[in-house]
Parts: structure tokens; C-alpha cells; sequence
């Protein structure tokens, strides 16, 4: 006969599946036994006897049970519940509070109800932004933080548009955008830039507009530009302005920080990006064909950051963002225009239009490249295409045919090498040219005429004719 009171080896019920049932009275659960038929057994009172591979299980009388307290699982996850959902509540009321009254990006910035853009009469319609009002931090020639000078150059920073017409070979016309980044050199609305930033509006007649960081959009005029040197000055209607500190580039040195802002891809407007000065005098040959001397960072710059400022520790500008070296592979290689050059050029194109005193020659010239040198047995140099009679270059004696190879024993072989040479001479220089003619080297001597307005420079005229075949 079973007997509830005695071990039982509960492995015997492994073939029958464990029925239970809950006694409401007891608060128990008891698994029935299918051949025992009224047979109960409490299992939550059970034990183990032994460690063996049969398991025993005793039963405890209910009178002997010792008396818990039922658990209250359910009131604690409750509560639990309800304590995430106060801290939820008020995070989200802090966070509300910090994002309306704490600055944005720094501060030394405060917050005020985000101006809507103004559309000046004539301008393009610009989206409106949401930017705060900045209070601006004073360039002392102390060192300043990143964020100051952010703050800074977000006052200083403007973006530039030029909303440009194409027709494609099967008349169909689109319109495109060309965007850029500026400064604002003078309080009264002088803006400096790279000139390849506007130089389809320039070539093209198109409409130049410079927009702020408060969103308010200007058309400006070109007041001058200077291509061989990539710098372009703009000018606005507006009065009150932030200029620029403009710094000493001839003091800058390798390993310097320096912070870089513009408008990379004409899209991220007013980024920061900062890095070290890496090396500084590169010779660097833009797509124009034009040598230009620049410092080289690793700040990250992209299209669309042409003409931005690159600041130094102490808010000051001491470059313009010019180019960068696009390759797969590449990272970390920009190159800027020292402020010393581009101020230099852009005083003289406010108060003249045009820069003074530039070395002319008066020819056109191309490159003839060692493959057509072998081929032709000629020999590398700048092959000179046309001579104008009443220039320098027919006082000197140069001929259409010639190949210049070196001024003033400079080396040439190239187009660019030769406008790279002659920027280092103002007119009135003289500087001896070596020519290759007929099978032999002649020295020629010239003394330079100065560049005028409306008369473009060898390199600018050199792209109007075909490559040397």
C-alpha cells in the first residue's frame, strides 16, 4: 500500500505525466499520482534526502510547515515602475530646461529667440535657420579656447553662392550652384575669398550672394580679383560687421594648432575643424595650371571650404583655405594661402581693383612634355605660341618656337614652372631668360612690363590654346 510518509522515489512517475491541481484553502499545489487516482502529495514541501542518482522527496505534515509571508513581487515591480516613470518624467523636464537656457555651442554664447533670415531685395531666397546670437569674445593675442573660437569665427565666417546657368551639347540648360567659403575683412562689408570660389560668376556674369551666420543674405559685388594668386574680394551693403584679426603667417611655425572653418560641400555650414600646421613654403600647382606658395595642415577640409579662414591659438587668421590633395587613400593634406600674401593682394585690389606692380611678358605659352621632347627631339621647357610685338618679350628678342628652359638659372619645364618663376619678379626686374632655338641655347635678357587690368596674365591665356601635339 503507498504510503505518503515514506521516501518515494519520484523517478517512477516519469512515465505518467504529472497532473496538479490548487487547493484555494491551503495555498498549495499537489501533483496527483494517475495510478494512485486520490492519492495527493504536496511537492512544494519537499527535499532531497541524498545526492544519489535517484532522487528521494519527504513530506512534511501541515502541521509541521513553517508559516511565510506571501511575497509581494507584484507591489515591488509596481513601485519599481512607477519610480522609472517619475525620473523619466523629470529628465525630460531638465532636459527641456538645459536645452532652451544653456548656450548651444559654447559659453560664451547666449541664447535668445533664433532670428528668421532677412531676404534682402534681390537676393535669392535662403531657407531659414535657427542660429543663436553670439556674444562675440575680444582677440587679445591671448591663447583662447576652441570653443571661443569658434564662437568667434562664427561671426567672422560667410557663406558665398553663385547660382549658375549650363547648356549641355544638346541645348538642354540646368542650373547649378557653386558654393564657397568667405571672411569678412572690414567692418563696412569687405569680404576675401578664393577667386576659383566665384570665378564663373566673374567669367560668366552670374550673381554673387554672401550669406552670415544670423542667415541674412546679401548680393555682393567683386570688387577684384587676382587669379595667378587665387584671391577674390567681395563687397557688400552692410555696416556694423565683425572683421577678422588678421595674424603674422612669416611667425607661423610647424607643429602650431590651427583651427579651420567654413561650409564643407556647401551643405555643413560652419564647421570647425582643427589640426597642426605640417609644413610650411609648398609649392602647390592648382588646376589652372597657376604655382602658388602655401603652408600645408591637417585639418580636414573638403569642397565647399575654399575660402575660409584658418584661425591660430589666439583667434587670429593667418591663412585662407585653398586647396586639398583629392586621391584615394589620401587623408590629412590641405593647403592654405598665407595671410600675409592674400591681405597684401587684397589691400591693393580694394583701393586699385587690381594689383600693382606684377611682372608681364606678353606671350602665350604650353608645356611641351618629355614624351614629345624624345619624339620630336626637342627639349622640355615652356614652348612659346605667340609673342605680342609690342610687349618686353619682342624687346628681349623671343620668337614663336621658342622653349624656354630656365630665367635666371631657374630650371623650366613647364608652363607653370615659368609663371612660378616670374612671380617672383615685379615689373621693372630684369632676369636673364635661357631660350632653346634651332638646335642651341641663347641667353636673352628682358626686362619685365607690368601687368594691367583687362590684360590676362600667360597662365590664364595659355588654356585658350590647344596642348603642344
Amino acid at each position: 500500500m503507498y504510503n505518503p510518509y515514506e521516501p518515494h522515489n519520484k523517478s517512477e512517475d516519469s512515465q505518467n505525466s504529472a497532473r496538479g491541481s490548487f487547493n484555494r484553502e491551503t495555498g498549495e499545489y499537489h501533483y496527483v499520482r494517475p495510478e494512485s487516482g486520490n492519492r495527493y502529495y504536496s511537492d512544494a514541501n519537499y527535499a532531497p534526502a541524498d545526492s544519489s542518482p535517484v532522487r528521494r522527496y519527504y513530506y512534511t505534515p501541515p502541521e509541521k510547515r513553517e508559516k511565510s509571508k506571501p511575497k509581494k513581487e507584484g507591489r515591488l515591480t509596481a513601485k519599481i515602475v512607477a519610480l522609472c516613470l517619475v525620473c523619466a518624467l523629470l529628465g525630460g523636464l531638465g532636459g527641456a530646461f538645459a536645452g532652451y537656457y544653456l548656450p548651444e555651442r559654447g559659453a560664451d554664447m547666449k541664447v535668445t529667440e533664433p532670428p528668421q533670415a532677412t531676404a534682402t531685395p534681390g537676393a535669392t531666397p535662403s531657407p531659414s535657420i535657427q542660429t543663436p546670437s553670439l556674444v562675440t569674445p575680444v582677440v587679445t593675442g591671448d591663447v583662447m579656447s576652441p570653443t571661443e573660437i569658434y564662437t568667434l569665427a562664427c561671426s567672422q565666417t560667410v557663406g558665398i553662392t553663385t547660382e549658375i546657368t549650363r547648356t549641355n551639347a544638346f541645348g538642354i540648360t540646368s542650373s547649378a550652384s557653386v558654393t564657397g567659403s568667405g571672411f569678412i575683412y572690414t567692418a563696412d562689408g569687405y569680404i576675401i575669398t578664393n577667386y576659383h570660389v566665384i570665378e564663373d560668376a566673374d567669367l560668366g556674369g552670374y550673381d554673387v550672394y554672401v550669406r552670415l551666420y544670423t542667415g541674412d543674405t546679401y548680393p555682393a559685388t567683386i570688387v577684384g580679383s587676382e587669379p595667378d594668386n587665387d584671391i577674390a574680394v567681395l563687397k557688400i551693403d552692410a555696416e556694423g560687421l565683425n572683421p577678422v584679426a588678421v595674424g603674422d603667417s612669416d611667425k607661423m611655425q610647424v607643429g602650431e594648432w590651427v583651427y579651420a572653418v567654413g561650409n564643407p560641400l556647401g551643405e555643413l555650414a560652419y564647421t570647425m575643424t582643427f589640426g597642426m600646421v605640417s609644413a610650411l613654403d609648398r609649392e602647390i600647382s592648382t588646376e589652372e595650371s597657376t604655382t602658388i606658395n602655401m603652408f600645408q595642415i591637417d585639418a580636414a577640409v573638403n569642397s565647399g571650404n575654399s575660402g575660409g579662414p584658418v584661425y591660430n591659438s589666439m583667434g587670429q587668421v593667418i591663412g585662407i583655405v585653398t586647396a586639398k590633395y583629392s586621391s584615394a587613400g589620401v587623408e590629412g593634406l590641405g593647403f592654405a594661402i598665407p595671410i600675409n600674401d592674400a591681405v597684401s593682394i587684397a589691400q591693393e585690389l580694394i583701393e586699385k581693383g587690381y594689383v600693382s606692380g606684377k611682372a608681364y611678358m606678353g606671350i602665350t605659352v604650353t608645356t611641351v612634355p618629355s614624351s614629345v621632347a624624345q619624339y620630336y627631339n626637342m627639349v622640355e621647357g615652356a614652348f612659346v605660341y605667340a609673342v605680342d610685338e609690342n610687349s618686353c618679350a619682342a624687346e628681349a628678342g623671343l620668337k614663336v618656337g621658342d622653349i624656354i628652359t630656365a630665367i635666371d638659372n631657374r630650371e623650366v619645364k613647364s608652363s607653370s614652372d615659368l609663371i612660378a618663376a616670374k612671380k617672383k619678379y615685379r615689373a621693372g626686374d630684369t632676369a636673364t631668360l635661357t631660350v632653346y632655338r634651332s638646335g642651341e641655347y641663347l641667353d636673352l635678357s628682358i626686362t619685365f612690363d607690368e601687368e594691367k587690368p583687362g590684360i590676362k596674365s600667360e597662365a590664364r591665356q595659355e588654356s585658350r590654346f590647344p596642348s603642344f601635339p
